[in-house]
């Protein structure tokens, strides 16, 4: 954001520019084909819309009413403590390019924590731990993938999963974060693992098992020989999560779509499952005060969370938290139990940090950041939009309107979500896309095709293995319906996504090559086939299960049919590809071979290459960021509205 802003100040201040000062440098981490120059303009323009923030709760200390919080230090996230509702944020790391999103205070008291960072943007997340006014010391090997770390609650050891062994699966282990060389492994495992809880009385931890296809299965494992009992024996795949134990040990509670369509809030006690909730009222999560008295539990209702604080003796509901319609993740309980921790999202701001009163519902607001030149009050609220696909389904979406300042039949770019099953569009903060709404007059579509999560398991099904092109037909519906709304106008019409939201932009764009104007697609799958061979191994049975595996001969057949890179020649539409390339998931070379394919059908093809960047977060730094927003308005500009 500094280089926009640098731009900004030179073109505002009115001096003469050299040539090479009009345009925005490619930066030097960048590798670009096929762009024109990027005019010094749009960076003064765009500058506003880069300067919001966004907080969002880590842990709570141990003793005092302090808090963790992630926020921006110049431009990238670094932990922060919070030390009351209002406070400044302290920033307490200092790391290049910023940390992961998972830190943690010890429960055994003191200032320290640990947290987790990926130093190489290959995902080899290492844990560090940090104490005041100290350089922060590595925990792991430099080279492993290694999970969030859970926290046992009285000695302040923790355990975590990590691929040290062979670099495949996730094998349980135990450390002592004060004493690194203590690390030591629990549990052999084959497979996707990570922790998620300890026992109060620290002799068994609860481990989730990662299972190919919507399925998990959850493990005891002894703290002392590593032995595995299992927890769950579901005859229908289920997901597990929000697992703790009660402050007792007694029971466990958890948030699961066992036996339902939707997820519930379950407690195991006296060796059985038992439902908290109803079936049909969707659970997002939920946490068990440290007293057990009370459950915070998260509920998707109409697009939004609700927040319900209930009595665990009565299963009644204490009074409701007020809160206007947004998104609440990571609950998180005050070791006391008097607060309720969270991160809460709207359409006004990206995410800050509040709190609840466990008795009276009183909430608390910790954090404001900035929204910058985003004045989201000057645009319409956005829209929950239905259509039918080809198959009578109904699809949903979010439909955001440019301001009522522009007039006639708007240009619509559709935004196709990754996963493709474990996220779900809803109304939000916009940041730098208002950009588009704002100065450019685009209305933007977020789809939630066949696949997405939130809207039971048969709906994430429905696009399973050879099932896979019938999530690119619902775009086809939308499309339909694009052209029935006259304030709409269904002939300059742009499809855009990463991960697998870019293997939608790819396949919508040959599928329906008479309808699109324009395609941008990011991180994206073009070959099924060579993308399972070559993901990250831990991941390639989870996405065989999903897309179909490679190496029965009939699906490998399907999937090449199916694979954008064979439709290559069906593509009319100007296409500008961006990928990073250390991604392990989706890996450069998907990247080069719809390029090459493009090539040969003399598309106008834009390519991006951000050298050091990888799969989470594209596209990783401040810097990428800003260049990947001008690249990407510059092509709007160029082939959406001329």
């Amino acid at each position: 954001m500094r280089s926009l802003l640098r731009i900004a100040a030179l073109v505002l201040a009115g001096g003469i520019l050299v040539a090479q000062e009009a345009d925005v440098p490619v930066p030097g981490n960048v590798t670009a084909e096929g762009l024109p120059p990027i005019p010094a303009s749009i960076a003064t323009r765009l500058a506003p819309y880069g300067q919001f923030r966004r907080a969002q709760l880590l842990s709570w200390h141990a003793t005092r009413r302090e808090m963790l919080v992630t926020t921006t230090t110049d431009t990238v996230m670094q932990v922060h403590a919070v030390t009351s509702p209002g406070a400044a944020p302290k920033p307490l790391t200092d790391v290049a390019g910023g940390v992961t999103v998972a830190a943690a205070y010890s429960p055994a008291g003191g200032d320290w924590f640990v947290y987790r960072k990926d130093p190489a943007a290959r995902e080899t997340h290492q844990l560090w731990r940090q104490e005041t006014g100290g350089p922060p010391v590595m925990l792991t090997d430099a080279t492993s993938r290694n999970g969030t770390p859970a926290w046992s609650p009285k000695s302040g050891r923790i355990a975590f999963d990590s691929n040290r062994r062979n670099g495949k699966d996730r094998d349980i282990y135990v450390m002592d974060p004060r004493d690194a060389p203590t690390m030591k492994l629990l549990s052999e495992v084959s497979g996707l693992w990570y922790v998620a809880a300890w026992s109060p009385d620290e002799t068994s931890i609860i481990a989730v098992e990662m299972l190919p296809g919507n399925n998990t299965a959850l493990w005891f494992v002894d703290v002392g020989s590593g032995k595995r009992t299992p927890l769950t024996n579901d005859k229908v795949p289920s997901i597990w999560s929000s697992i703790q134990y009660s402050g007792d040990g007694r029971a466990i509670y958890a948030v699961s779509n066992r036996d339902s369509e939707f997820a519930r809030v379950w407690r195991h006690s006296a060796g059985a499952w038992t439902a908290l909730t109803t079936e049909g009222d969707s659970v997002e999560s939920a946490a068990l005060s440290p007293d057990g008295a009370t459950l915070a539990v998260v509920f998707d209702r109409d697009a939004s969370s609700q927040l319900e604080m209930i009595d665990t003796k009565t299963l009644q509901p204490r009074p409701r938290p007020k809160l206007p319609p947004g998104q609440i993740t990571t609950l998180l309980w005050h070791p006391s139990g008097s607060d309720l921790g969270f991160t809460f999202g709207s359409v006004r701001m990206q995410g800050d940090v509040f709190s609840v009163e466990s008795r009276s519902g009183a909430i608390t607001r910790w954090t404001s950041s900035q929204i910058g030149g985003v004045d989201a009050a000057t645009l319409p609220e956005p829209e929950i939009v239905r259509w039918k696909s080809f198959d009578g389904t109904t699809i949903s979406g979010v439909l955001y309107r440019p301001p009522a300042k522009f007039g006639g039949r708007r240009p619509v770019m559709i935004n196709i979500h990754g996963g493709p099953n474990n996220t779900r569009e809803r109304p939000r903060f916009q940041g730098r896309s208002a950009y588009f709404l704002n100065e450019m007059g685009i209305a933007i579509v977020y789809p939630n095709v066949r696949g997405s999560f939130g809207f039971g398991r048969a709906f994430e099904a429905m696009d399973d293995g050879v099932k896979r092109e019938d999530a690119v037909k619902d775009i086809g519906g939308l499309l339909d319906w694009i052209g029935s709304h006259p304030s709409l106008d269904s002939t300059r019409v742009m499809v855009t996504g990463a991960s697998y939201g870019g293997y939608m932009t790819y396949a919508t764009a040959a599928m329906y090559p008479g309808r699109i104007r324009a395609a941008f697609a990011a991180a994206a799958i073009s070959d099924f086939v060579t993308y399972l061979e070559n993901t990250e191994p831990g991941r390639q049975e989870d996405r065989r299960a999903e897309y179909g595996d490679e190496r029965d001969p009939k699906l490998r057949a399907f999937l090449a049919a199916a694979s954008p890179v064979a439709h290559a020649a069906k593509i009319k539409a100007p296409l500008m590809i961006a990928h990073g390339r250390k991604d392990a998931r989706v890996p450069i070379a998907q990247a080069e071979a719809m390029l090459a394919a493009a090539k040969a059908n003399n598309v106008p093809t834009w390519f991006v290459v951000y050298e050091d960047a990888g799969h989470e977060n594209f596209p990783t730094t401040a810097a990428n960021n800003d260049f990947n927003f001008l690249t990407w308005i510059l092509f709007v500009d160029n082939f959406l509205l001329k």
